[in-house]
């Protein structure tokens, strides 16, 4: 899952995009308002972490034009700001969530895991679950039939990304756009080998390969 950090406080955003990097996640990190508004509206992200006191522009106004301009990515404030108010005009702007610095860690990951399974209709779940497979994002592991399957670091944030899009057709553009931060160079080949790695761990059937479209996580068979 690829996410946009928006934060101008250095030494919380470098906390933060090693945290989520060590959790699975591709962090493209800005400090400005203005940068923030044109890549948060050009780049397939799946969740935005945004800062509301920011240079250039702020983060509310951000939110906004994002909003009229119709992009409905879920949006995270992170807000020094204890005012009730405040809050409540960033919820109007449509934030799908605040949380209020300082905060711990575990809980920003708790939340962000809520709004990305809510995105996609999984809201009810304590743990990420889909064609019979229940993948544990603490420990970065997935349970079939009664026993636990470790994954290394690629093939957690591939399966992640499958078991969220469960039953579409997913190319090798789309995987990669949202496994790698704008930095990593993308290569459809390496996506492949984990591809294979998984299907060696779950089955040849849990991920089926579309000729001349891309992937579709159909899960285990019954």
């Amino acid at each position: 899952m690829r996410l946009l950090l928006v934060e101008d406080h250095v030494p919380l955003a470098d906390e933060l995009v090693a945290g989520l990097g060590k959790q699975g996640y591709a962090v493209d990190w800005l400090a400005d308002g203005r940068d923030a508004a044109y890549q948060g509206a050009t780049e397939p992200y799946d969740l935005i972490i945004l800062d509301l006191g920011l240079p250039g522009r702020p983060g509310l106004e951000v939110l906004q034009e994002w909003r009229a301009a119709g992009q409905a990515t879920p949006v995270l404030i992170l807000t020094a700001r204890g005012s009730w108010a405040e809050r409540i005009d960033g919820l109007k702007a449509g934030a799908d969530d605040y949380l209020t610095k300082p905060f711990h860690p575990e809980e920003l990951t708790l939340r962000i895991q809520a709004l990305l399974r809510r995105a996609h209709g999984l809201a009810n779940q304590p743990q990420l679950e889909a064609a019979g497979l229940q993948l544990d994002e603490a420990r970065q592991c997935v349970a079939l039939d009664g026993q636990t399957i470790e994954l290394t670091a690629a093939e957690f944030r591939l399966l992640r990304y499958f078991m969220l899009h469960a039953g579409q057709i997913l190319s090798k553009g789309q995987l990669a756009e949202h496994l790698y931060d704008g930095e990593t160079e993308r290569d459809s080949n390496v996506l492949e080998v984990h591809v294979n790695r998984l299907r060696g761990k779950l089955g040849r059937e849990v991920i089926e390969t579309r000729r001349g479209q891309g992937y579709r996580f159909s899960g285990v068979a019954g």
